[in-house]
């Protein structure tokens, strides 16, 4: 009986215990804010507060140091000048020392805070109470002023934590990123995290194999954080009514964006904010726009320098045509990030093309090489990929044509080949390309081909010749004269379509990667006739639309790549399922048939079943 009892003893001794500490606490916290004599308790409130300590305690340890600190804060010496202080002459000062005693002790009080709000071991509900007096702190840390030295710290911590932060990163972007001040000092130390990401760490990845590889990984988890701390950042414009709410009790001024400390992350990169001037101490929304456009770029483009994820590099890309470039200052800045990641091939260039096609239409961007790498883009395995939308599917390109004035919903692949000054050889090129991908791929990507093809017609009427090719009769004769006719229609900037050649022989090189290289002037778009014995009945009727003459524009009207961009097998079969047809094929015996087929069916067969005469009982 004495030994069973023992455990209960020991659990009530242990809950006697926890209750006498947290009164002690109390004690404690009473004690220091009564009388600076109990100045001792301030290090044995200190130790309370952990990952491993129980969260009432450290709730009621946060609170009295919370209450201790807030009214001291503006009577502590700056942390970058506690030093200095120490090394003058009046380093003797009680009273100074005192003061930079307190701020040591302030500093490891933030210290602890940002390791419970970023450590596994917390729990949520703590985290979410330590995480807000940390923002309390960082609002009122500086003399009323931002504090960017705690905010900084904070930042860091989360970005360079091995743990998991999904709630403390949720929490800061779902309750502070509304805040001009906070998006302000995000994007500028987002930006010192990634230089020195790419400085110190990167180069760790090449001194050794295993530590590199660990190294590596270590860095992908980062670059993860700061993708989703970065990409939550709303940029400045798209919510007017809280773009210019300020965390910090005073407001952004002129003087304010100045003060050293504040600059420290990048002293040479503010000069341009502190020279600049306004006429009243407040800055106006026009200055706030302009410095928090300024910092938005500068963040995104050391972000983009990284060695990013193959997940993260496609979820940038994917955004980057509708989050990034309509705010950056100079959106010509992403070309280098841009035309990398066009070379790659594959997915990766897919998706690239809709912000690269932007800056080339928007931006004056000059990049010879675009309708080349489009050309080798159309492979078949691009209308199968998984991501084969981002090249078909619409996107809002602000395409500021003469005839319309609003913002026209246009394919990506159609809205590059829509110029009317795009060369015949260069339109006969894709229209030849996309009919011989046509004929492997499925028949989702036939109509969208088809489409396209479409278009391609009724835009450039020099190219179709290519629907129905004349061929001449080959000369036999040595003469100059059918030796230039060939030699003419080699080259493909002389338009030309006839040339003496033999029948049966197909000139296009499908495997040339060169549009002028081709030859696809030369050919003939026989691939669409045979589509209409197409084993998909859409593809074989929609093939019909090309027997128009798409020479004759105010006949014919183009077609909407949008119908077709998402088609599959699946959506195809729905189609017909939900077609009415208006004839099927009937029927009608005088009799009923006792037969599969009938004799006359087959001459000398016999299809009746004759019965055996010796049958077996």
């Amino acid at each position: 009986m004495a030994a069973a009892s023992s455990p209960i003893f020991s659990k009530k001794q242990k809950r006697k215990r926890s209750k006498d500490t947290l009164f002690d606490l109390q004690t404690l916290g009473h004690q220091l804010l009564s009388s600076r004599a109990h100045i001792n308790n301030l290090p044995l409130l200190l130790t309370f507060i952990s990952p491993t300590s129980p969260p009432a305690h450290v709730l009621e340890s946060l609170l009295s140091l919370q209450s201790f600190f807030t009214p001291l804060l503006p009577e502590l010496p700056a942390a970058s000048s506690v030093k200095i202080l120490l090394k003058t002459p009046q380093s003797e000062d009680p009273e100074l020392i005192y003061r930079t005693w307190l701020r040591s002790k302030f500093d490891e009080f933030m210290r602890l805070l940002i390791e419970v709000a970023v450590s596994e071991e917390a729990e949520d509900a703590l985290k979410e109470v330590v995480f807000d007096t940390i923002m309390e702190f960082v609002k009122l840390g500086s003399g009323g002023r931002f504090n960017s030295s705690i905010y900084h710290r904070m930042v860091h911590s989360i970005v360079h934590s091995s743990a998991p932060v999904e709630y403390i990163t949720d929490l800061l972007a779902s309750k502070y990123f509304k805040y001009i001040d906070i998006r302000y000092f995000s994007y500028i130390f987002l930006e010192k995290i990634a230089k020195n990401l790419e400085a110190k760490e990167i180069s760790a990845i090449s001194s050794d194999v295993d530590a590199g590889r660990h190294s590596r990984e270590r860095v992908e988890l980062f670059i993860h954080k700061m993708h989703y701390i970065i990409s939550h950042i709303a940029p400045i414009g798209v919510d007017e009514k809280t773009s210019l709410e300020m965390w910090s009790e005073s407001e952004l001024s002129s003087k304010q964006v100045a003060p050293k400390e504040l600059s420290e992350p990048s002293k040479t990169e503010d000069k341009q904010l502190k020279s600049e001037k306004c006429n009243s101490n407040e800055l106006s929304a026009a200055t706030i726009a302009k410095k928090m456009k300024l910092k938005f770029t500068k963040a995104w483009l050391a972000f983009l320098r990284l060695p990013l994820p193959v997940n993260v590099y496609k979820e940038v890309l994917a955004t980057l045509h509708q989050a990034v470039i309509p705010y950056l200052s100079n959106p010509v800045m992403l070309s280098d990030f841009l035309t990398r990641s066009y070379d790659i091939d594959g997915v990766v260039s897919v998706m690239a093309l809709s912000s690269l096609f932007i800056l080339i239409t928007q931006h004056g961007l000059e990049y010879p090489n675009f309708y080349e790498k489009l050309y080798a883009l159309l492979v078949p395995p691009i209308f199968m990929a998984k991501h084969r939308a981002k090249f078909f599917q619409i996107f809002i390109s602000n395409l500021k044509l003469k005839s319309v004035s609003a913002i026209q919903t246009r394919n990506l692949l159609d809205s590059c080949l829509k110029s009317p000054l795009l060369p015949a050889y260069l339109a006969a090129a894709f229209a030849k390309k996309l009919s011989r991908l046509a004929l492997t791929i499925p028949p989702s990507g036939s109509l969208v081909i088809t489409a396209l093809i479409h278009n391609l017609l009724r835009r450039h009427p020099s190219i179709n010749c290519l629907v129905h090719q004349e061929y001449g009769s080959e000369s036999t004769s040595d003469d100059g004269k059918s030796e230039k006719s060939v030699s003419s229609a080699d080259d493909p900037g002389t338009g030309t379509c006839t040339s003496s050649r033999k029948h049966g022989v197909d000139h296009f090189n499908n495997e040339e990667s060169n549009p002028m290289k081709c030859r696809a002037v030369r050919s003939s778009l026989w691939e669409i006739d045979t589509l209409r014995h197409h084993y998909c009945p859409p593809v074989s009727r929609f093939v019909l639309s090309l027997e128009e003459d798409l020479t004759v524009r105010a006949k014919t009207t183009e077609i909407n790549i949008k119908d077709f961009c998402s088609g599959s097998y699946a959506t195809i079969f729905g189609e017909e399922i939900r077609r009415r047809v208006k004839q099927v094929p009937l029927a009608f015996y005088k009799a009923t048939p006792a037969s599969l087929f009938s004799e006359s069916d087959f001459p000398g067969w016999r299809f009746k079943l004759e019965e055996s005469k010796d049958c077996d009982t």
